[in-house]
């Protein structure tokens, strides 16, 4: 395999983790202010994303960082095209960070549904304009964006109650399991609508990839209506991870309009020296989190002042 074939599936790769990840954050923040009726449920339903948001977060860096140093003229040319819905990004995600850090400082219930209200739209905003921002990219419309940005913004408020329902007990996990059953009537309808994205004469495994992750939509939705969150839960990070192959799939090889993957790449040497250093960082990196995830596998019961950070 080329290295610019590898670095491009390697970056696929960072992205789909990002999105993964994140989507259930995204989800936790969204919904917790409808999941809960009192201070501890609020609590209880952030402590859920408490341990880890903020290592899923590190995908994005990695993600960015390695378009840059792989690929700068992809880098240039999308960060230059969506400068200011990246911008929009990333004050989302500062306003998020510090409303999720100051949560469990502050005294006051004004102060913390302050900090909510933060968290909330620090949530919604990524959400939404990742998706937007990707679907703009393969169809260059702003119907196309607007469809991908409600498709994410759904997938993610789906994925996230069904997090909420496998990590929780009592009255947040009932509410979050049919939250979840409603997020599908959006998320579904959209789903199929944004496979128009997948543009005409593309191999057919791309179309078959994005069917597959209209499937584990349904299955998620299934498995959630059955009360086996761990299935629904496995279910739509698939959909997440497979409607990103179809993305990354679709972008290959012209990321950009004009612009080839051959051409948008680094030098080989650069390359060569990318692929030693992501061979000896990354499994340190996996196996960090995947430990991280081990340790706070239980189930969060309802707490007070929910110290997340």
């Amino acid at each position: 395999m080329e290295l610019t074939t590898l670095w491009f599936a390697l970056i696929a790769f960072l992205w789909t983790g990002y999105f993964v990840l994140e989507g259930f954050d995204f989800g936790v923040g969204l919904l917790a202010p409808f999941l809960s009726r009192s201070d501890a449920q609020r609590g209880q339903v952030l402590s859920t994303i408490g341990p880890v948001w903020d290592g899923n977060e590190v995908w994005l860096i990695t993600a960015v960082g390695a378009t840059f140093a792989a690929f700068p003229a992809w880098y240039a040319g999308m960060f230059s095209q969506f400068y200011l819905p990246m911008l929009f990004v990333l004050v989302g995600l500062i306003v998020r960070g510090a409303a999720l850090e100051w949560r469990g400082k502050v005294g006051s219930a004004t102060e913390r549904a302050w900090c909510d209200a933060g968290v909330m739209v620090g949530s919604g905003l990524p959400a939404f304009l990742w998706g937007a921002i990707f679907a703009d990219l393969l169809l260059g419309s702003a119907v196309a964006a607007l469809v991908g940005g409600v498709f994410s913004l759904a997938l993610c408020v789906l994925h996230g109650a069904v997090f909420i329902a496998l990590k929780t007990e009592g009255p947040v996990r009932r509410r979050a399991r049919l939250t979840a059953l409603a997020a599908s009537l959006v998320a579904l309808p959209t789903g199929v609508i944004a496979l128009s994205a997948v543009p005409a004469g593309r191999p057919g495994v791309i179309w078959g990839v994005a069917l597959a992750a209209m499937a584990a939509i349904a299955a998620g939705v299934a498995f959630a209506w059955r009360r086996r969150e761990g299935w629904a839960f496995a279910a739509t990070a698939s959909a997440i991870a497979l409607g990103s192959a179809a993305l990354f799939g679709a972008l290959w090889p012209e990321p950009l309009p004009g612009l080839t993957v051959a051409e948008a790449a680094s030098a080989p040497y650069t390359l060569s020296m990318l692929t030693w250093i992501g061979v000896i960082a990354l499994p340190f990196v996996l196996g960090y989190q995947g430990w991280t995830y081990w340790v706070f596998r239980k189930r969060v019961m309802t707490t007070s002042h929910a110290k997340v950070a």
